[in-house]
């Protein structure tokens, strides 16, 4: 289903649910948040409007015991009518308070205190100021009710602002658990969508160098998003074509050889039998020119089949036949197999290290040790030290080889693993080298999934090569 997406569109869609999970977490905390902040207005308004009522309680009983003892003394109609106004009043905010699931036993009270404080309003005048002193007394009732409300309306503003604060205090963990989870899922989410991503590119990257090191026997398929397998399939089209041109190139230089070896062989012959005298005897600069011709047929047949041999060792490079070797016993068998070659030159050799069992072609790697060994031997001056180490690092074995000789040239360095090309500092006493001695080093090296290179070094050359695939002891 995914495969149907470009790696564009599914990229989109990552960012757009990673953005969903945090904006949703982010949304959730605003409405809680706007919610408790509405909860909490409203608690400090009623808390304020049951202060309000508490005060005025007091104040409406104040005015009640005024208007009631001075009506039973001056039996003033007027101001039992008053009294009774500042009743209904008080009457109504203990109401009000009752209503706000508080203060039923206190309401209780002060309900019948009412009661007993408006029974005493009339009678005569006899008993006037009996009944005033009577009344003053209830008011002091009254008074005591009174500070025990006020008490309950502020202990129930108390316990209202605590259980508002114990919310808030509960919904803050729970906001910040929320947005913590959607914060790790959304990392988790990130680094998931990373990985899946990134295989279809790091598939990619390992094809293209595959295609770069000439590894062209491996089918090439991208798994994943539809634009990034088309371009899999786009690449594996570019493999096989590079199969067609490399067999093409195998085919063109077996033809051209064996063309070119019948007339070159006729050549030679044809030579050969000048310089016997089959054709009559030759004078001295005729005798010359024969030797220029057979020289230089000799070196064009030389160069031929140098080609050849290139051409052979690319194309085995990549039919790899791994086995489990000891690279020490190796490099001492390619080592006693020139003996001959560094002797004559009276060279000595010293190898250092422990044995190493590295998963390889012997084979080709023992032929690019005996190449580069050939190489030391030939440019190193005589009565000179080769040095050979090996060195067992961190999943992969390090061969590095120093020599005496004189070096290569800062121009060369850069081209030196070419094909073909020779440097400039060529050994006086030597002949001229072919130039692939060096790149068949490198194809085996590089088929191994290793590689070589040419270190700076005060004297001589250093190179070193670093194989992969080492095994456990």
């Amino acid at each position: 289903m995914l495969q149907r997406f470009s790696f564009r569109q599914l990229l989109v869609i990552a960012f757009l649910l990673i953005a969903a999970l945090l904006g949703g977490a982010s949304l959730r905390a605003l409405v809680k948040l706007q919610e408790l902040t509405l909860e909490s207005r409203d608690n400090a308004s009623r808390a304020l409007s049951l202060s309000d009522a508490a005060r005025s309680l007091r104040e409406r009983s104040v005015s009640m015991e005024r208007s009631s003892r001075q009506s039973v003394v001056l039996d003033d109609r007027v101001l039992r009518d008053r009294f009774a106004a500042e009743a209904k009043d008080a009457s109504s905010v203990v109401a009000q308070l009752e209503g706000e699931g508080m203060l039923r036993a206190s309401a209780a009270r002060w309900r019948a205190q009412l009661q007993s404080a408006r029974s005493l309003l009339a009678g005569t005048l006899e008993t006037a100021q009996e009944r005033e002193r009577q009344l003053a007394q209830e008011f002091q009732e009254f008074e005591g009710i009174n500070t025990t409300i006020a008490a309950q309306v502020q202990q129930a503003i108390q316990q209202r602002n605590q259980t508002l604060e114990t919310r808030l205090e509960a919904s803050r963990q729970s906001l910040t658990r929320q947005v913590t989870s959607a914060i790790v899922l959304a990392v988790a989410m990130a680094l998931a969508f990373g990985i899946w991503f990134t295989r279809p590119l790091r598939q990619l990257e390992n094809a293209i160098v595959g295609l770069g090191e000439n590894r062209l026997d491996q089918a090439i398929a991208i798994a994943g998003p539809a634009d990034l397998a088309l371009v899999g399939e786009r690449l594996n089209w570019l493999r096989l074509r590079l199969v067609e041109l490399d067999a093409d190139k195998a085919r063109f230089l077996r033809h051209i050889s064996h063309e070119l070896k019948t007339p070159l062989a006729s050549m030679r012959e044809g030579v050969s039998l000048l310089e016997d005298g089959v054709a009559g005897e030759l004078s001295q600069e005729q005798r010359e020119i024969a030797q220029i011709l057979r020289h230089n047929t000799a070196v064009l047949q030389a160069q031929i089949e140098d080609l050849l041999r290139f051409n052979t060792a690319a194309f085995e490079a990549r039919r790899l036949h791994r086995q489990p070797v000891d690279l020490l016993e190796l490099l001492e068998n390619q080592v006693d197999a020139q003996r001959l070659q560094w002797r004559a030159r009276e060279l000595s050799v010293t190898i250092t290290g422990q044995p190493v069992r590295v998963e390889i072609d012997a084979e080709k790697i023992g032929t690019a040790i005996a190449n580069l060994l050939s190489n030391a031997i030939r440019y190193a001056p005589l009565k000179s030290t080769i040095r050979l180490e090996i060195n067992r690092l961190q999943g992969l074995v390090r061969l590095e080889l120093h020599d005496q000789g004189s070096g290569v040239a800062a121009a060369d360095r850069e081209r030196i693993f070419e094909p073909f090309y020779r440097g400039e500092r060529q050994p006086a006493d030597a002949a001229r080298g072919s130039g692939i001695g060096l790149s068949i080093v490198q194809e085996y090296v590089a088929a191994h999934g290793g590689r070589i290179e040419l270190l700076p070094s005060e004297s001589g050359a250093h190179f070193r090569i670093e194989l992969p695939h080492v095994l456990k002891s």
